[in-house]
């Protein structure tokens, strides 16, 4: 916990101390109603008593008025007669003087004339000509007093009945008394249990806290415990969720640098071995050193193909690659990219078509664009029988651009098609290292060219595959209204 008068820093103590407020609270609040309640009742109860045997004296001082020869006989005579437990009637003139009282039954249960020195002193004080009640004195010997005028035969007399508080105080002490054991017992309960539920409540999340230390880079496949109620099970299941995506994440990163490694092996040995087989001997024909230098060559710019797409994918993959907005028209692109693989097509025998070319104006990146393009004219060209033909259409509908490279290669397994969007993934792996082309042949082609596509709001797909036909789709939506990171 934190300091002494602070708030504690742990969830547990917060939890009890809420849980303890929001209980001890409402306690003492009732408890606290329910004592004025019940004083108030008692006092109440005081009251009716001391109205109804001053209105019964009332009645009585007036059938003895009728009966007696005066008012003073007359008072005197009901004095005498009667007579209520523990209270004290007194009759007063109009100057506040006491012309009778009545006698205590039982001097010993109210010791009322001990203070009755005090009791006048205060209905003195007090104005006797209306009917009110009072409250003398403090602690125990606390008096509760009802005056109320009375006429007789014409002469104004006040009547005041005294009644002692002592056993009601009493009983209201025996209350407090309990009030004060059982609410601070009630609050350490509260306390107790809260700490107990927070402990039981907060028991998942500690476990949860305990397995999540324990999980590294080496273990990702370990998973948080799940339980502990509805709130900690969806908890847990996020958080079972991020280490599944991480635990993709880190297998894939891993896949991607075995495979990186491997891609950049092949021409790092090639340039190694032949610089050292130029070395080797001291003199060596022209020709066999161009030869070596050529080969040398063809290595280092495979080299730098694998390491630009590499790059571009780690640019990618960290949002750091922003493809720029500006107008372009995708037939002339088209064009363009088409013009530029045919040396590749008419060196393997394939003839490539355009056809149905519309006009198609867009915003976006002619580089990034262009090179998407040219990996699925490159990987059609390479995958297409010497003499067959590669098509290229372009269509739109439902406000998108549609740009279709169509082969006649074998075909893709279907097991197969979405995997080639993945990166590294060759399916005819020992011809695409033989054959150099304009890209890297590492398959980084179609996992560059399909986020090319979605950084332009667009989609690549296998649109169809069968033997003799194979149809790859760019589409892209014919109007771009907001920037996207690669």
């Amino acid at each position: 916990m934190q300091a002494r008068f602070g708030w504690p820093s742990t969830l547990r103590w917060r939890l009890t101390l809420w849980y303890t407020a929001l209980l001890g609270v409402p306690l003492i609040a009732l408890a606290f109603g329910s004592y004025l309640i019940f004083a108030r009742a008692l006092t109440n109860r005081t009251d009716e008593f001391i109205g109804d045997a001053l209105t019964a004296f009332s009645r009585e001082l007036g059938a003895e008025r009728r009966a007696a020869t005066g008012v003073l006989p007359a008072v005197r005579s009901t004095v005498e007669e009667v007579r209520f437990r523990d209270l004290r009637i007194e009759v007063r003139d109009s100057t506040g003087v006491v012309i009778a009282s009545t006698p205590l039954a039982d001097p010993d249960s109210m010791p009322l004339l001990a203070a009755e020195s005090r009791v006048d002193s205060m209905l003195r004080a007090s104005d006797l000509h209306r009917s009110q009640s009072l409250t003398i004195g403090s602690g125990r010997d606390v008096y509760r007093v009802m005056t109320r005028p009375v006429t007789l035969a014409g002469a104004r007399l006040e009547l005041s009945g005294s009644y002692s508080m002592r056993d009601i105080e009493a009983v209201l002490d025996r209350i407090r008394g309990i009030f004060a054991i059982m609410i601070p017992l009630l609050v350490v309960c509260a306390a107790t249990g809260g700490y107990f539920l927070a402990s039981r409540s907060l028991s998942p999340i500690a476990s949860m806290a305990s397995r999540a230390a324990e999980i590294s880079a080496t273990n990702l496949r370990e998973r948080l415990p799940v339980g502990g109620g509805e709130e900690l099970t969806g908890l847990a299941n996020v958080v079972n969720d991020l280490l599944e995506r991480l635990e993709t994440s880190f297998t894939q990163q891993r896949r991607f640098m075995a495979d990186a490694s491997h891609e950049l092996r092949t021409p790092t040995a090639i340039v190694r071995t032949e610089a050292d087989v130029t070395l080797a001997q001291q003199h060596r024909p022209e020709a066999e050193y161009r030869a070596s230098v050529a080969i040398m060559g063809d290595a280092a710019r495979r080299l730098a193909r694998i390491v630009d797409d590499l790059l571009l994918l780690a640019r990618a993959d960290g949002g750091s690659v922003v493809a720029r907005r500006e107008p372009i028209y995708l037939e002339d692109l088209v064009h363009d990219m088409v013009r530029s693989v045919r040396p590749l097509a008419d060196a393997r025998r394939v003839q490539v078509e355009l056809r149905d070319v519309i006009e198609a104006p867009f915003e976006g990146d002619a580089d990034l664009l262009g090179r998407l393009l040219l990996n699925l004219l490159d990987n059609a060209i390479k995958h297409s029988p010497a003499g067959a033909t590669v098509a290229v259409e372009m269509a739109q509908s439902a406000g998108q651009y549609e740009i279709a490279v169509i082969d006649a290669g074998e075909g893709i397994p279907a097991d197969a098609r979405e995997r080639i969007f993945e990166r590294f993934v060759r399916l005819d792996a020992a011809r695409s290292r033989a054959e150099q082309t304009s890209t890297s042949g590492a398959g980084l082609g179609l996992a560059i060219a399909r986020r090319i596509a979605e950084v332009h709001g667009g989609r690549l797909e296998l649109a169809e595959s069968r033997p003799g036909r194979t149809r790859f789709s760019v589409w892209l939506p014919a109007r771009v209204s907001a920037d996207r990171d690669l």
